[in-house]
């Protein structure tokens, strides 16, 4: 299938990479590398996103608020000046989709009137105001289940069945969409992975993400350096590069689209072959 996303057409008749762009100082996996003096530098977010295009980006996901757990949130300020000015350059610079990974309204709004191609919520439109905002944009939008806040998601989720509960959710945010105006034809999933649950539930949801496909709309998933990679393996974040690469593999394997990773070119290598195999 296509999506359009502003001037650009996403194919996702096979899986793509998302490569991340983070513009936090306090992201878990690459907080503040992009940081002089205490400003962020553009010319490095810049380089940063043409060398992920080169290896093979079809999405570079900009994002300025930390959602990791037990981050705190910044004010819509704060978003709007770490954002707008990397979504700026490297739509001006580079033929590319870029996504905004934000749940905040007015950063929704001028980031599509700075030329962004996609929506990514971790809250999945339910900030007060998100949905109506996502609807004036006409863009595309990626609506992730995340159980409880970034601050706390981790104390302690809980779920009955964790896959049937996620669908669940999810179906419900999607006729929340298209009661908006948002068509089935603009909109993503993202099951959350990390996001309120723990690892029994991360790996139980990878074997049966399959079952997602009853919705009848594109996965993403965002597996990359994930701290279950660490605590199954023994892994610091600098070492879960085969991980992320065994979880891209498989994710994929189970009806992924689009694979959100910091490791572009290796991911990228990785659906390459599988591609090839299945041919």
């Amino acid at each position: 299938m296509k999506m359009i996303c502003g001037k650009h057409t996403l194919d996702l008749s096979s899986p793509i990479v998302m490569g991340v762009l983070n513009t936090t100082p306090d992201s878990f996996s690459d907080g503040g590398s992009y940081y002089q003096g205490g400003r962020l530098g553009l010319s490095l977010v810049l380089r940063r996103a043409e060398q992920m295009l080169g290896e093979g980006a079809a999405i570079i996901d900009v994002g300025g608020e930390s959602t990791r757990p037990g981050a705190s949130p910044v004010s819509e300020q704060e978003e709007l000046d770490r954002v707008l000015p990397v979504v700026e350059a490297i739509c001006a610079n580079l033929d590319v989709v870029v996504s905004v990974d934000t749940s905040t309204p007015i950063v929704m709004r001028e980031a599509a009137v700075s030329g962004v191609g996609l929506i990514n919520d971790v809250r999945a439109l339910e900030r007060d105001g998100a949905l109506e905002a996502a609807a004036l944009t006409g863009l595309p939008v990626c609506l992730m289940h995340m159980q409880g806040q970034p601050g706390t998601m981790q104390s302690a989720p809980v779920y009955e069945q964790v896959v049937a509960e996620i669908a669940s959710y999810l179906a419900g945010r999607i006729e929340a969409c298209e009661a908006q105006g948002i068509g089935r034809g603009r909109l993503i999933v993202d099951p959350g992975f990390g996001f309120g649950k723990t690892d029994a539930h991360n790996l139980a949801l990878l074997r049966d993400l399959s079952q997602l496909g009853s919705l009848d709309i594109p996965i993403l998933v965002g597996l990359s350096r994930k701290s279950m990679i660490g605590r199954l393996l023994g892994r610091e974040v600098s070492e879960r590069l085969p991980g992320s690469l065994a979880l891209a593999m498989l994710a994929a394997q189970r009806g992924a689209k689009i694979l959100r990773v910091h490791d572009v070119a290796e991911t990228a290598d990785v659906l390459r072959l599988q591609q090839m195999v299945g041919e």
